[in-house]
Protein backbone atom coordinates (compact mmCIF):
# COMPACT_ATOMS: atom_id res chain seq x y z
CA UNK A 1 0.00 0.00 0.00
CA UNK A 2 2.85 2.33 0.83
CA UNK A 3 4.61 1.67 -2.48
CA UNK A 4 1.42 2.19 -4.49
CA UNK A 5 0.76 5.47 -2.72
CA UNK A 6 4.30 6.93 -2.76
CA UNK A 7 5.57 5.62 -6.11
CA UNK A 8 2.36 5.51 -8.18
CA UNK A 9 -0.03 7.89 -6.37
CA UNK A 10 -2.62 5.12 -5.91
CA UNK A 11 -4.43 5.11 -2.61
CA UNK A 12 -5.88 1.63 -1.97
CA UNK A 13 -7.34 -0.30 0.94
CA UNK A 14 -6.34 -3.72 2.27
CA UNK A 15 -9.48 -5.21 0.70
CA UNK A 16 -8.56 -3.76 -2.69
CA UNK A 17 -5.15 -5.43 -2.53
CA UNK A 18 -6.57 -8.86 -1.70
CA UNK A 19 -9.32 -8.56 -4.36
CA UNK A 20 -6.79 -7.56 -7.02
CA UNK A 21 -4.48 -10.44 -6.13
CA UNK A 22 -7.42 -12.86 -6.28
CA UNK A 23 -8.30 -11.58 -9.75
CA UNK A 24 -4.71 -12.00 -10.94
CA UNK A 25 -4.76 -15.58 -9.62
CA UNK A 26 -8.02 -16.27 -11.47
CA UNK A 27 -6.43 -14.93 -14.66
CA UNK A 28 -3.72 -17.58 -14.50
CA UNK A 29 -0.87 -16.13 -12.44
CA UNK A 30 0.29 -18.71 -9.93
CA UNK A 31 0.12 -16.57 -6.79
CA UNK A 32 0.58 -18.43 -3.50
CA UNK A 33 -1.49 -17.26 -0.53
CA UNK A 34 -0.38 -17.98 3.04
CA UNK A 35 -2.90 -17.18 5.77
CA UNK A 36 -1.50 -16.09 9.13
CA UNK A 37 -1.83 -13.09 11.45
CA UNK A 38 -0.90 -11.21 8.30
CA UNK A 39 -1.98 -12.52 4.90
CA UNK A 40 1.09 -13.23 2.79
CA UNK A 41 1.27 -13.55 -0.99
CA UNK A 42 4.03 -14.88 -3.18
CA UNK A 43 4.54 -14.84 -6.96
CA UNK A 44 7.81 -16.06 -8.42
CA UNK A 45 7.36 -14.24 -11.73
CA UNK A 46 7.53 -17.45 -13.81
CA UNK A 47 4.88 -18.36 -16.35
CA UNK A 48 5.47 -22.13 -16.19
CA UNK A 49 5.10 -24.42 -13.23
CA UNK A 50 7.75 -27.06 -12.58
CA UNK A 51 5.70 -30.04 -13.90
CA UNK A 52 4.94 -28.11 -17.10
CA UNK A 53 8.63 -27.38 -17.68
CA UNK A 54 9.45 -31.03 -16.93
CA UNK A 55 7.15 -32.16 -19.74
CA UNK A 56 8.66 -29.66 -22.20
CA UNK A 57 12.24 -30.56 -21.26
CA UNK A 58 11.54 -34.30 -21.61
CA UNK A 59 9.92 -33.79 -25.02
CA UNK A 60 12.94 -31.85 -26.31
CA UNK A 61 15.48 -34.24 -24.82
CA UNK A 62 13.79 -37.30 -26.33
CA UNK A 63 13.04 -35.81 -29.74
CA UNK A 64 15.00 -37.52 -32.50
CA UNK A 65 14.39 -34.61 -34.87
CA UNK A 66 16.44 -32.12 -32.83
CA UNK A 67 20.21 -32.59 -32.72
CA UNK A 68 21.97 -33.16 -29.39
CA UNK A 69 23.53 -29.69 -29.49
CA UNK A 70 20.24 -27.95 -30.33
CA UNK A 71 18.45 -29.96 -27.63
CA UNK A 72 20.92 -28.79 -24.99
CA UNK A 73 20.67 -25.17 -26.17
CA UNK A 74 16.87 -25.19 -26.11
CA UNK A 75 16.68 -26.88 -22.70
CA UNK A 76 19.10 -24.28 -21.31
CA UNK A 77 16.76 -21.54 -22.54
CA UNK A 78 13.73 -23.28 -21.03
CA UNK A 79 15.45 -23.52 -17.66
CA UNK A 80 15.72 -19.72 -17.54
CA UNK A 81 11.92 -19.68 -17.16
CA UNK A 82 12.25 -20.92 -13.57
CA UNK A 83 14.47 -20.24 -10.57
CA UNK A 84 17.93 -21.77 -10.09
CA UNK A 85 16.70 -24.38 -7.58
CA UNK A 86 14.02 -25.70 -9.94
CA UNK A 87 16.43 -25.59 -12.88
CA UNK A 88 18.87 -27.78 -10.93
CA UNK A 89 16.06 -30.26 -10.17
CA UNK A 90 15.10 -30.47 -13.84
CA UNK A 91 18.69 -31.05 -14.95
CA UNK A 92 19.03 -33.95 -12.48
CA UNK A 93 15.96 -35.61 -14.00
CA UNK A 94 16.83 -35.60 -17.70
CA UNK A 95 17.08 -39.29 -18.61
CA UNK A 96 17.09 -39.25 -22.41
CA UNK A 97 20.87 -39.25 -22.84
CA UNK A 98 22.11 -41.76 -25.39
CA UNK A 99 18.99 -41.66 -27.55
CA UNK A 100 19.48 -41.64 -31.32
CA UNK A 101 19.39 -38.00 -32.41
CA UNK A 102 19.39 -36.31 -35.80
CA UNK A 103 22.68 -34.96 -37.13
CA UNK A 104 20.97 -32.40 -39.36
CA UNK A 105 21.79 -28.98 -37.88
CA UNK A 106 19.44 -27.23 -40.32
CA UNK A 107 16.32 -28.46 -38.50
CA UNK A 108 15.14 -25.10 -37.12
CA UNK A 109 15.64 -23.31 -40.44
CA UNK A 110 13.87 -26.07 -42.36
CA UNK A 111 10.82 -25.77 -40.09
CA UNK A 112 10.87 -21.98 -40.40
CA UNK A 113 11.02 -22.05 -44.21
CA UNK A 114 8.23 -24.61 -44.50
CA UNK A 115 6.02 -22.66 -42.10
CA UNK A 116 6.53 -19.51 -44.14
CA UNK A 117 5.73 -21.35 -47.37
CA UNK A 118 2.52 -22.80 -45.86
CA UNK A 119 1.46 -19.35 -44.61
CA UNK A 120 2.11 -17.67 -47.97
CA UNK A 121 0.84 -20.65 -50.05
CA UNK A 122 4.09 -20.98 -52.00
CA UNK A 123 5.86 -24.06 -53.32
CA UNK A 124 9.28 -25.07 -51.97
CA UNK A 125 12.28 -26.74 -53.55
CA UNK A 126 14.73 -28.92 -51.63
CA UNK A 127 17.15 -31.84 -51.84
CA UNK A 128 16.10 -35.04 -50.06
CA UNK A 129 18.58 -37.58 -48.69
CA UNK A 130 18.92 -41.22 -47.77
CA UNK A 131 21.79 -43.47 -46.59
CA UNK A 132 23.81 -46.04 -48.52
CA UNK A 133 25.28 -49.32 -47.29
CA UNK A 134 28.33 -47.45 -45.96
CA UNK A 135 26.04 -45.22 -43.81
CA UNK A 136 26.88 -42.26 -46.03
CA UNK A 137 24.17 -39.71 -46.81
CA UNK A 138 23.33 -39.20 -50.50
CA UNK A 139 20.79 -37.12 -52.43
CA UNK A 140 17.82 -39.06 -53.79
CA UNK A 141 15.73 -38.32 -56.89
CA UNK A 142 18.79 -38.71 -59.11
CA UNK A 143 20.50 -35.80 -57.40
CA UNK A 144 17.71 -33.42 -58.39
CA UNK A 145 15.57 -31.31 -56.02
CA UNK A 146 11.93 -31.99 -55.26
CA UNK A 147 9.31 -29.32 -55.83
CA UNK A 148 6.52 -29.60 -53.28
CA UNK A 149 3.37 -27.75 -52.29
CA UNK A 150 3.57 -28.01 -48.48
CA UNK A 151 0.27 -28.45 -46.63
CA UNK A 152 1.15 -29.28 -43.05
CA UNK A 153 3.83 -30.30 -40.56
CA UNK A 154 3.05 -33.39 -38.50
CA UNK A 155 4.96 -34.78 -35.52
CA UNK A 156 4.73 -38.57 -35.49
CA UNK A 157 6.85 -41.29 -33.89
CA UNK A 158 9.57 -38.91 -32.62
CA UNK A 159 10.04 -37.36 -36.07
CA UNK A 160 8.78 -34.28 -37.87
CA UNK A 161 7.17 -34.74 -41.27
CA UNK A 162 5.92 -32.45 -43.99
CA UNK A 163 2.98 -33.58 -46.08
CA UNK A 164 2.35 -32.00 -49.46
CA UNK A 165 1.86 -32.47 -53.19
CA UNK A 166 5.04 -33.47 -55.03
CA UNK A 167 5.33 -32.16 -58.61
CA UNK A 168 7.84 -34.84 -59.63
CA UNK A 169 5.64 -37.72 -58.44
CA UNK A 170 2.32 -35.99 -59.13
CA UNK A 171 0.93 -37.23 -55.83
CA UNK A 172 0.68 -36.45 -52.12
CA UNK A 173 3.82 -37.50 -50.27
CA UNK A 174 5.45 -37.29 -46.85
CA UNK A 175 8.99 -36.02 -46.29
CA UNK A 176 10.90 -36.41 -43.02
CA UNK A 177 12.41 -33.07 -42.10
CA UNK A 178 15.73 -34.39 -40.82
CA UNK A 179 16.32 -35.92 -44.27
CA UNK A 180 15.91 -32.62 -46.06
CA UNK A 181 19.48 -31.61 -46.88
CA UNK A 182 19.26 -27.89 -46.08
CA UNK A 183 16.84 -25.02 -45.75
CA UNK A 184 14.25 -25.30 -48.56
CA UNK A 185 14.04 -22.57 -51.17
CA UNK A 186 10.66 -20.82 -51.22
CA UNK A 187 9.58 -20.45 -54.83
CA UNK A 188 7.46 -17.72 -56.37
CA UNK A 189 4.88 -20.30 -57.39
CA UNK A 190 1.40 -20.77 -55.90
CA UNK A 191 0.85 -24.20 -54.34
CA UNK A 192 -1.29 -26.92 -55.84
CA UNK A 193 -4.33 -26.82 -53.59
CA UNK A 194 -5.01 -29.98 -51.52
CA UNK A 195 -8.08 -32.11 -52.19
CA UNK A 196 -11.27 -30.84 -50.55
CA UNK A 197 -11.50 -33.94 -48.35
CA UNK A 198 -7.97 -33.57 -46.95
CA UNK A 199 -7.54 -32.37 -43.37
CA UNK A 200 -4.28 -32.83 -41.41
CA UNK A 201 -6.04 -33.98 -38.23
CA UNK A 202 -8.04 -36.64 -40.06
CA UNK A 203 -5.00 -37.86 -41.97
CA UNK A 204 -2.93 -38.13 -38.77
CA UNK A 205 -5.52 -40.45 -37.22
CA UNK A 206 -5.40 -42.87 -40.14
CA UNK A 207 -1.75 -43.06 -41.10
CA UNK A 208 0.83 -45.34 -39.48
CA UNK A 209 4.23 -43.71 -38.93
CA UNK A 210 3.76 -41.43 -41.94
CA UNK A 211 4.45 -44.04 -44.61
CA UNK A 212 3.15 -42.96 -48.02
CA UNK A 213 0.07 -45.02 -48.81
CA UNK A 214 -3.23 -44.90 -50.59
CA UNK A 215 -6.15 -43.05 -49.05
CA UNK A 216 -7.66 -44.52 -45.84
CA UNK A 217 -9.97 -47.52 -46.20
CA UNK A 218 -12.38 -49.21 -43.81
CA UNK A 219 -10.78 -52.34 -42.36
CA UNK A 220 -12.53 -54.92 -40.18
CA UNK A 221 -10.46 -56.37 -37.35
CA UNK A 222 -11.20 -59.43 -35.20
CA UNK A 223 -9.63 -58.75 -31.80
CA UNK A 224 -9.04 -60.21 -28.36
CA UNK A 225 -10.38 -58.01 -25.55
CA UNK A 226 -6.85 -57.47 -24.20
CA UNK A 227 -5.91 -55.32 -27.22
CA UNK A 228 -8.70 -52.74 -26.93
CA UNK A 229 -6.31 -50.24 -25.32
CA UNK A 230 -3.95 -50.49 -28.30
CA UNK A 231 -6.74 -49.77 -30.77
CA UNK A 232 -7.72 -46.73 -28.74
CA UNK A 233 -4.05 -45.63 -28.65
CA UNK A 234 -3.95 -45.61 -32.45
CA UNK A 235 -7.50 -44.79 -33.55
CA UNK A 236 -9.02 -42.97 -30.59
CA UNK A 237 -12.48 -44.00 -29.40
CA UNK A 238 -14.37 -43.03 -32.55
CA UNK A 239 -14.52 -46.41 -34.32
CA UNK A 240 -17.24 -49.00 -34.74
CA UNK A 241 -17.07 -51.91 -32.31
CA UNK A 242 -19.28 -54.90 -31.53
CA UNK A 243 -18.76 -57.87 -29.17
CA UNK A 244 -18.40 -61.36 -30.61
CA UNK A 245 -18.12 -63.36 -27.39
CA UNK A 246 -16.77 -62.89 -23.87
CA UNK A 247 -13.17 -62.71 -25.16
CA UNK A 248 -13.41 -61.15 -28.62
CA UNK A 249 -14.84 -58.18 -30.48
CA UNK A 250 -14.96 -56.84 -34.02
CA UNK A 251 -13.75 -53.34 -34.82
CA UNK A 252 -14.03 -51.32 -38.01
CA UNK A 253 -11.29 -48.74 -38.36
CA UNK A 254 -10.34 -46.26 -41.07
CA UNK A 255 -6.65 -46.70 -41.81
CA UNK A 256 -3.99 -46.27 -44.48
CA UNK A 257 -2.99 -49.87 -45.21
CA UNK A 258 0.78 -49.45 -45.39
CA UNK A 259 3.34 -52.14 -44.61
CA UNK A 260 3.66 -50.45 -41.23
CA UNK A 261 -0.01 -51.18 -40.52
CA UNK A 262 0.44 -54.86 -41.43
CA UNK A 263 3.52 -55.03 -39.21
CA UNK A 264 1.47 -53.54 -36.37
CA UNK A 265 -1.18 -56.25 -36.80
CA UNK A 266 1.45 -59.01 -36.95
CA UNK A 267 3.05 -57.77 -33.73
CA UNK A 268 0.02 -58.87 -31.69
CA UNK A 269 0.72 -62.54 -32.40
CA UNK A 270 -2.81 -63.41 -33.52
CA UNK A 271 -4.71 -61.26 -31.02
CA UNK A 272 -5.61 -58.95 -33.91
CA UNK A 273 -6.72 -60.51 -37.22
CA UNK A 274 -7.75 -58.79 -40.42
CA UNK A 275 -11.28 -59.89 -41.29
CA UNK A 276 -11.83 -57.71 -44.34
CA UNK A 277 -12.04 -56.36 -46.92
CA UNK A 278 -10.78 -59.20 -49.10
CA UNK A 279 -8.09 -57.22 -50.93
CA UNK A 280 -6.54 -56.15 -47.62
CA UNK A 281 -6.46 -59.71 -46.24
CA UNK A 282 -4.97 -60.92 -49.52
CA UNK A 283 -2.14 -58.36 -49.38
CA UNK A 284 -1.44 -59.29 -45.75
CA UNK A 285 -1.26 -63.01 -46.59
CA UNK A 286 1.05 -62.30 -49.53
CA UNK A 287 3.40 -60.32 -47.29
CA UNK A 288 3.44 -63.15 -44.74
CA UNK A 289 4.08 -65.75 -47.41
CA UNK A 290 6.90 -63.68 -48.93
CA UNK A 291 8.53 -63.41 -45.49
CA UNK A 292 8.30 -67.20 -45.06
CA UNK A 293 9.73 -67.86 -48.52
CA UNK A 294 12.71 -65.60 -47.86
CA UNK A 295 13.36 -66.82 -44.31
Amino acid sequence: MKILKEDYSFKVSRNTISDDLAMLHDCGLHIEHYESTQNKYYYDGHVYELPELKVLVDAIASSKFITQRKSEELITKLLTLTNSQNAAKLRRHIYAAGRVKSENEHGYYIVDAINEAIDTKRKISFYYTDFDIAKQRYVTNGGNPYTVSPYTLIWDGDYYYMRGFCDERQEMRNFRLDRIAEQPKILNQIVVMPPEYYTPADYSRHVFRMYDTEEPVKVQLYCHVSVMKYLIDNFGTDFECEPVDADHFKATVSVCTSTTFYRWVFGFNGKIKIAGPQNVTTIYKELLQKALDEA
